[in-house]
């Protein structure tokens, strides 16, 4: 554990206690194929090579939310999620290697068939799994306090991790990604950082670690669920909650929330036409695998915006890769498209 380490350069408060479980630092390179005929060039923060079941921008935050659990006394982590949530796999891989039980809410129904992809992963990793249709999902703040209740009847210490490890200590997370990358480059050449957006917290941690390492950066989230007023909200109180737990002034600007929306498609985890081109053309240009629940709808809306002119031509744009391979395998069909006699 590394407890009360001050960011490099930094004026602002000391890291708080962190469980070592990612693989860090995590390189970076340009992707220089795919930026050829774009008028930006495209860097590549690659976070999901930041371990195996423990990859993706969920680990670094769970660092920080985990140690907060063990300082509690608990013995066992409840979570939630999409079927093919990131977060759970992440938080059952983390779990145990940490000897936590792992209690999951997940959204959906049980498959009927051998479960896949990260599914597959949370099972052979002992999680218990609760399913609730997307209306009781809704309710998950209520259910999950509900299963940590049942553990409690067990004999166990619960501990709740939000939705995405999504708060003021899971922010954390990528406050120490922005001090890693800017020793990395010191120069710091990035005008903007882009990333998926999910649940909040990622985005919450870049805008408070730029603050704190006095970074001029912008960030830029692409939405793949629900409604862009939401998420302003959980952005801005994340940033609110991380001030008032740790002495920092952080007034959040409505009018620096760049917060995209228009490229979720039809439903949460659900991989659409466009999506699908993009993923085929990071993976054979680059070699990049990108996958159809956050990175790849990122992915798409930001060639999307500088093809269209929507982002001023000539920067140097940070694409924060934020993991997922595991629920790509759950969607070989769509990705690949039909099958052609050989």
């Amino acid at each position: 554990m590394n407890a009360h380490v001050r960011p490099r350069g930094s004026e602002g408060p000391p890291f708080p206690p962190r469980e070592r479980l990612a693989h860090l630092p995590t390189p970076w390179h340009p992707l220089a194929r795919l930026s050829a005929a774009l008028p930006a060039a495209i860097d590549i923060k690659r976070d999901d090579l930041s371990g195996c079941l423990l990859s993706g921008n969920k680990i670094r935050k769970l660092e920080f939310v985990l140690a907060d659990a063990l300082a509690a006394g608990a013995t066992a982590v409840v979570t939630c999620g999409g079927a093919q949530s990131n977060h759970a796999r992440a938080t059952a891989g983390a779990a145990a290697r940490l000897g936590l039980r792992c209690a999951l809410l997940l959204r959906g129904e049980a498959p009927a068939a051998p479960p896949d992809g990260n599914l597959f992963l949370d099972e052979l990793l002992g999680a218990e799994v609760r399913w609730v249709d997307a209306a009781g999902y809704e309710d998950r703040d209520a259910r999950m306090a509900a299963l940590a209740g049942e553990l409690r009847g067990r004999g166990e210490r619960p501990y709740v991790i939000p939705e995405g490890a999504s708060n003021e200590i899971g922010a954390w997370g990528y406050v120490a990604m922005l001090a890693e990358l800017r020793e990395q480059e010191p120069s710091f050449p990035w005008r903007r950082i882009v990333c998926a957006m999910g649940s909040g917290g990622t985005h919450a941690g870049l805008w408070m670690g730029a603050r704190l390492l006095g970074l001029d950066v912008r960030v830029r989230s692409y939405l793949v669920q629900r409604d862009r007023g939401y998420f302003r909200s959980q952005v801005r109180t994340i940033v609110e909650r991380f001030g008032r737990r740790y002495g920092v002034r952080a007034a959040l600007d409505p009018e620096e929330l760049e917060i995209v929306a228009g490229f979720e498609g039809p439903a949460y985890g659900a991989a659409y036409a466009e999506e699908t081109v993009v993923i085929r053309e990071a993976a054979r240009a680059e070699g990049i695998v990108l996958d159809p629940v956050y990175t790849g709808k990122a992915m798409t809306g930001l060639l999307a915006d500088l093809r269209s002119g929507a982002l001023p031509p000539g920067e140097r744009i940070l694409f924060v890769h934020t993991g997922g391979i595991f629920g790509l395998m759950a969607q070989r069909g769509e990705i690949l498209g039909p099958r052609r006699s050989r």
